[in-house]
């Protein structure tokens, strides 16, 4: 029993004792005398006056006995009528976490993918601005040594908008720090790059042709006038932003930017379950879409593009890295690189990706260091939610001694079974966009 706890009963016992004494003594000695109300009170009527002013005290033993009894078995008394705690992440201070539970997220809804991505107000899209994009895109032109496009780092047909390397390739030959992230669906992301510093695709578009271990051109001039000697780009140009307007670094990058924007993938299993095809996902792909939730991946993972970084869901675009709590994320060295964060941080912190065709876009990570789902999924499992990766179901309650209460309680743990992992893995290819899949793109 709680100590203070024991004081309280001590003391209330005492006066429980005390109280009833001196009822007895007021009553018979003083209080009838005093009211002048000898005669009325004479025989049982001190007996019914002392009943009446003691029910206070019966009432007060009455609540220290109750207190007693719920401080000394709490398992019988107060256990089951507290409801079992909802999943939640949590910090690098504590390492606790929690099992699953199927109200981790309540007010999660899960929605299909939009066909169509919005335009900003200054580069609304054009037929005639997207096929410019598109033949920007994968001409090699914007590269110093005419060798590099933005294809070579984003294959939009065998490699499902990526290079499929651990870290790209640029003008340089010389592997980069970071992968290649995906450019489907890219359209929906508020957030650009791994480190989240370009606020939408123009902003993005304007890196890679000017950083010299990607494409490594001097400068937005020498792009402007190798692309503005050249008599088809021009009317390309021309077309797609009027006769009066020159090429311009601007309108490279817009158009850049419009082209992508035509990169949806909405044609998944899992779009067409959330639009009303109970057979589109199988039992074992519905009971990991269900842990996806429990467990709290969708705190990250939400909205219809799978990302707190996009225009459309939730936002939440950036999150630390927890790798320093993980052995394996560490084995995979996830902690090198800080992201956001400064060196001297503990965790790095990055841009939340979106989950679209994750299944096809390995290897994983900003490092690239992971080339298996399962495996990808485990780290995040070990190190954003703390779970313990096994097929003991034993691990889930374990006993931790508080020195500040002096006692053990009992703490129960994320335990995530092989099965476990196969179901996440298996809903996340449900993620997978049909035409990608096949290997049959379509690109605008």
């Amino acid at each position: 029993m709680n100590a203070d706890l024991s004081t309280v009963l001590g003391y209330g016992g005492a006066v429980v004792l005390f109280a009833t004494t001196a009822l007895v003594l007021l009553v018979r000695a003083d209080l009838a005398p005093a009211a002048g109300l000898g005669a009325v009170l004479d025989g049982g009527g001190k007996w019914f006056l002392g009943a009446a002013l003691g029910a206070g005290v019966i009432a007060f033993s009455l609540k220290l006995v109750i207190i007693l009894t719920l401080s000394s078995f709490p398992e019988q008394t107060i256990a089951p009528l507290v409801p079992p705690p909802a999943t939640a992440m949590v910090s690098a201070e504590s390492p606790d976490a929690f099992a699953p539970s199927a109200d981790a997220a309540p007010g999660h809804v899960w929605k299909a993918l939009p066909p169509v991505a919005p335009s900003p107000p200054d580069n609304p899209a054009t037929p005639a601005k997207v096929s410019l994009g598109q033949r920007l895109f994968h001409d090699p032109i914007l590269s110093i040594d005419r060798t590099v496009s933005c294809a070579s780092c984003h294959d939009l047909g065998l490699g499902a908008g990526t290079d499929r390397r651990a870290t790209a390739i640029g003008v340089t030959h010389v592997p980069g720090r970071r992968n290649a992230p995906t450019v489907w669906n890219a359209a929906f992301q508020a957030r650009l790059f791994w480190d989240g510093r370009a606020g939408s695709l123009e902003e993005q578009a304007m890196g890679p042709p000017l950083n010299p271990d990607e494409m490594g051109m001097p400068s937005a001039q020498a792009i402007e006038e190798r692309i503005g000697a050249d008599a088809s780009y021009r009317e390309a140009f021309a077309q797609a932003f009027g006769d009066d307007r020159p090429v311009s670094m601007r309108r490279v990058v817009q158009a850049l930017a419009a082209f992508e924007r035509s990169l949806i993938t909405a044609d998944s299993p899992y779009d067409r379950f959330v639009s009303g095809d109970a057979e589109a996902l199988g039992p074992g792909q519905q009971r990991g879409m269900w842990l996806f939730q429990a467990v709290g991946c969708v705190m990250c993972h939400s909205g219809a593009n799978f990302s707190g970084a996009s225009l459309i869901g939730p936002r939440n675009p950036y999150a630390p890295l927890l790798a320093s709590r993980s052995p394996l994320a560490r084995s995979h060295g996830l902690g090198a690189d800080k992201g956001r964060a400064g060196e001297a941080a503990a965790d790095g912190i990055w841009r939340i990706p979106s989950l679209r065709n994750v299944a096809l876009t390995a290897p994983y990570f900003h490092n690239g260091a992971v080339g298996d789902l399962s495996e990808a999924v485990r780290v995040m499992a070990t190190t954003q939610l703390g779970a313990v990766i096994s097929n003991d179901p034993g691990l889930r309650r374990v006993p931790r001694w508080s020195a500040a209460e002096e006692r053990f309680r009992v703490v129960d743990r994320l335990v995530l079974s092989e099965q476990d992992i196969a179901d996440i893995v298996s809903f996340l290819n449900a993620l997978t966009s049909d035409s990608l899949s096949r290997g049959a793109a379509r690109i605008p």
